[in-house]
């Protein structure tokens, strides 16, 4: 009864939206008036492992059952995740989990926990461009694949293709802006990844398309860019920057501007926070170990360094929410599918995953930004947006 009790005394502070805790037979009331979801535990979490991290204490009672919520999980998250300011979190007690190593070794390995734990499972609930990044919804009736078409249209335009321009495209994913790129521009393309598993599906999707005189996919490092001796007009990076460390912001743009031509465009396409800070305990044990979410203003900091001129910037912050109730949605449509492929506790914490992303988003905790630069200056692109 006195750990009950401790575990609602803690959970009291997350009173801006009502909501109701069923425990043990006992009913208490979080916040004022009507709850706006229910929360049923199966057992008590101890303070000590809220106090750690409120949030690997939620989420793995989740991921285990010890927990469900009556109504729809992600308006749930949604009103809790909001206050994620009243979270609790011992970074020092979980050092290994907040700050892991940057090493190559290391982040090839975390790269493959997740973009290598297959290509059917991705393609449950992804769009049929096998895009794992945020859409762009032009029209409030646009599908998760057109959103995603317009995205990498977007993007494109953006970068001032011509054709025979040399574009490089570092965490390339499975391929489809190359390909498009390819097709519309008749550009040569590289592009680099650490996944395994997205090297060969990209390497397939190319033959297939006829483009393998146009496009190559490299299992690469970006780090190892540089001594490659491949200099490009264009470079773009989707959804890349947050896996490689804070430690190596700097870096990463220092080897970017090593390999583009004075002059050249890079759209750099990255989750932002206002501020810095070193990322959620539950995400980088579970979904994204090392990852780590810049500030815009520190990446601004480091392109200074590289004599990088910033062109635009763009907020995609609402498209990728809904992007991400799409994925929830394709997920849960596919759910017996994905039970043949995992147990219940990965699947819990993937619908999880997906949910928590789309409340952090519209929330405002994490963002989305679109940078468009030029190494160095360039005085011959147009004096108004060309897209």
């Amino acid at each position: 009864m006195l750990e009950e009790q401790a575990m609602i005394t803690f959970l009291k502070k997350f009173d801006e939206h009502p909501f109701l805790v069923k425990i043990n037979g006992h009913e208490h009331l979080i916040g004022e008036g009507a709850p706006t979801f229910t929360v049923n535990f199966k057992k008590v979490i101890p303070l000590k492992d809220l106090v750690t991290s409120t949030s690997l204490a939620l989420g793995e009672a989740y991921m285990n059952g010890d927990l469900d919520i009556e109504g729809n999980l992600y308006q749930a998250l949604d009103n809790l995740l909001g206050q994620m300011g009243k979270f609790s979190t011992d970074e020092h007690h979980l050092k290994s989990i907040m700050f892991p190593s940057s090493s190559k070794k290391n982040q090839k390995k975390e790269v493959s926990s997740h973009y290598d734990i297959g290509n059917d499972f991705y393609k449950l609930w992804l769009d049929d461009t096998m895009s794992y990044s945020c859409g762009y919804f032009k029209h409030e009736d646009d599908t998760l694949y057109q959103a995603q078409k317009n995205k990498v249209d977007y993007i494109l335009e953006k970068l001032y293709l011509k054709e025979g321009m040399t574009l490089l495209d570092i965490g390339c994913g499975w391929g489809f802006l190359l390909i498009e790129a390819a097709k519309k521009y008749k550009i040569k393309g590289t592009g680099i990844t650490l996944s395994e598993e997205q090297y060969k599906e990209c390497q397939k999707r190319i033959k297939e398309e006829g483009l393998s005189d146009y496009l190559e996919v490299r299992l690469m490092d970006y780090r190892d860019l540089p001594s490659d001796g491949k200099m490009y007009d264009r470079v773009v990076s989707v959804g890349m920057l947050e896996h490689v460390g804070r430690e190596n912001y700097q870096l990463y743009l220092d080897c970017v501007s090593k390999v583009m031509k004075d002059g050249g465009l890079f759209l750099l396409h990255f989750i932002s926070a206002l501020k810095e800070h070193p990322g959620d305990p539950w995400i980088k044990k579970y979904i994204f170990p090392g990852g780590s979410v810049p500030s815009l203003r520190e990446v601004m900091n480091c392109m200074a360094e590289d004599n990088f001129h910033t062109q635009d910037i763009e907020d995609l912050r609402l498209h990728y929410n809904r992007t991400l109730l799409c994925w929830e949605k394709n997920f849960k449509d596919h759910i017996e599918e994905a039970h043949t492929m995992f147990d219940e506790r990965f699947l819990r914490m993937w619908d999880m995953y997906l949910s928590a992303c789309a409340a952090t988003f519209h929330n405002g905790i994490i963002d989305i930004h679109q940078i468009l630069m030029t190494k160095g200056i360039n005085n011959n692109l147009p004096m108004t947006r060309w897209y």
